[in-house]
């Protein structure tokens, strides 16, 4: 399967400056110029016209680009990159590319570790902080050196993984293949995959068919694929997908035990290992001749359960085959950007948008006015805002705005305005963006004092994790989830495949508590909608039904809702 030639994104380009940007500032450059191009890309992520579609001319007239990025703009689009930022590639060690993108340093303290102390790998960083040297250079210290060591940890243990998003064009890439390519009756993606974890290590497929070395040569012939000939053998073709490395198996069938394999390679152990009787599930479903994944349930006198659940973590509590939550349950959306904040579209278009993927109603969620790095909506600007959203409102009854607002939670757990600002909005999500170094119970008592705030509908992106990049920042989440149950405040499922925050173990446990759970795609975009998708698998490994969601509410019961919490 060939990918298709697909010209340069707007948000490709700005990527392209903000590599620059942090290069510059490594290299010690000119904090001007390092300004300028900081500057350009929140110019560029705002342009809704696609920039590689444009004559030069045009892209020469865009207000607030000088003529040096308009030329380096023109060059990204005809080659992916331009000549100065090559050449600082070429200055900078790759294991230095590699320490900019640990968490907590950032390009100063790089440039410190690169030119000072010598460091140029991650191996290097690494035995650095075993001899205990980082802390001794100026500007780092113990703290620093601890938060360097638990970030290294945190990369190497996921650095061969890839996010479940991520992963869906390669898994959809060979299945296609194959379907196009054999004669083969059945293949279908097993594994991790099918059961929706969040990150996956390696992809796994099973294929019926009645021809193992007819498929075992067509697998070997695949330009995409790089086959590990030591451990692939007359059961299991094994190999790994040349762009990046993710692992494949293909596992094979045949008629008599396809259901079989199919049930045992979408499970995890802890469910197989689950009694019943005497004996375990795989003990269960050790015989050929099933007909379906169904039957292996009946004969252990258990509901049938979808792979999501398949965790060995509470699935077993169901006495009935549980209804779980689906894409098509969702009305609307209640985490959403646009053009007054850090959202690349206008407000109108997020709107019309959202109708037409299916929605019924928005809420509209910018960044309160502490969020200055994503141009935070200032009092002036809410009213303007709100204004909008009355007008629009006006002339689209079939489609609801609700007058909403990401408030930051302060410090101290305040809300990001004062008590005559946050009744004027319809619902408030609060989040935390800043301060993330705080221990454990600080951290937990600043959020609990945020959903207390009788302004809170709901808490966004709990924990503020970032999928193989960052974990969360502490926090008791027994005492949130009560808490949250004691002020009617839903807890969101940030369905950014970098986010799918809160966790899904968690969600259940709120689920337990009564709590309300809302999937928010956190779109910045018109595109972003299309995230929900994965927020809704997130909430199916949950356990989720769409009567515990807040947003599969029709628009006039919601609104119900919001009254009556205000």
């Amino acid at each position: 399967m060939q990918k298709q030639n697909l010209k340069i994104s707007n948000q490709s380009i700005a990527d392209t400056f903000a590599l620059f940007a942090l290069l510059l500032e490594l290299h010690n450059e000119n904090e001007f110029k390092i300004r300028s191009y900081n500057a350009a890309i929140f110019k560029i992520e705002k342009i809704q016209d696609a920039i590689s579609e444009l004559s030069q001319e045009q892209i020469r007239k865009i207000a607030g680009i000088g003529k040096s990025i308009t030329e380096k703009i023109i060059e990204i689009i005809e080659t992916k990159t331009f000549q100065e930022l090559e050449n600082l590639l070429a200055q900078t060690p790759e294991g230095v590319l590699k320490m900019l993108k640990i968490k907590g340093l950032g390009a100063k303290r790089v440039r410190i570790l690169w030119k000072e102390a010598h460091i140029t790998s991650l191996e290097m960083l690494s035995q650095a902080c075993e001899r205990n040297q980082i802390a001794q250079i100026k500007g780092f210290g113990e703290k620093m050196q601890e938060s360097i060591k638990n970030a290294l940890l945190f990369v190497k243990l996921n650095s061969d993984k890839l996010l479940y998003a991520d992963a869906l064009p390669f898994a959809q890439m060979i299945q296609d293949y194959l379907s196009r390519n054999t004669d083969s009756q059945d293949i279908v993606i097993v594994g991790d995959f099918r059961r929706a974890t969040e990150v996956i290590a390696n992809l796994e497929l099973l294929v019926r068919t009645e021809n193992k070395n007819l498929l075992i040569s067509c697998l070997d012939e695949v330009s995409f694929l790089e086959k590990d000939k030591k451990n692939s053998g007359v059961f299991v073709w094994r190999g790994c997908f040349k762009e990046n490395k993710l692992p494949l198996d293909v596992h094979f069938a045949e008629k008599e035990d396809f259901y079989q394999k199919n049930f045992l390679l979408s499970s995890s152990a802890k469910h197989l290992a689950y009694q019943i009787n005497g004996k375990t599930l795989l003990e269960l479903a050790s015989r050929r001749g099933f007909h379906s994944e169904t039957e292996i349930y009946e004969q252990a006198g258990l509901p049938y359960l979808q792979p999501e659940l398949r965790e060995g973590f509470f699935e077993f509590n169901y006495t009935d085959t549980p209804s779980l939550i689906e894409n098509a349950d969702l009305k609307g959306t209640l985490h959403t950007h646009s053009t007054y904040s850090d959202g690349k579209d206008s407000l109108a278009a997020m709107a019309e948008a959202a109708k037409a993927f299916g929605f019924s109603y928005m809420g509209i969620t910018d960044h309160s006015k502490s969020a200055y790095y994503a141009n935070g909506l200032d009092e002036k600007r809410v009213a303007e805002q709100q204004k909008e959203i009355d007008e629009l409102n006006a002339k689209n009854p079939t489609f609801r705005i609700f007058k909403g607002i990401e408030a930051d939670i302060l410090s101290n757990g305040d809300l990001d305005y004062d008590k005559e600002i946050l009744k004027t909005f319809d619902f408030v999500v609060a989040s935390i963006h800043s301060n993330l170094q705080m221990s454990e119970s600080k951290a937990t008592q600043r959020l609990i004092k945020a959903i207390e705030n009788p302004f809170t509908t709901i808490i966004g992106h709990p924990t503020g994790r970032l999928l193989l990049r960052r974990e969360g920042y502490p926090l008791h989440l027994p005492s949130i989830i009560d808490a949250c149950a004691a002020n009617r405040v839903a807890l969101e499922i940030n369905a950014h495949p970098l986010r799918l925050d809160l966790d899904w173990r968690w969600v259940w446990r709120a689920l337990e508590k009564g709590v309300k759970i809302v999937i928010n795609a956190d779109a910045h975009d018109k595109e972003g909608y299309a995230y929900h998708q994965f927020g809704v698998l997130v909430a199916r490994k949950a356990g989720l039904s769409k009567e515990n969601c807040l947003n599969t509410l029709h628009t006039e019961e919601l609104e119900r809702y919001f009254r009556q919490r205000k």
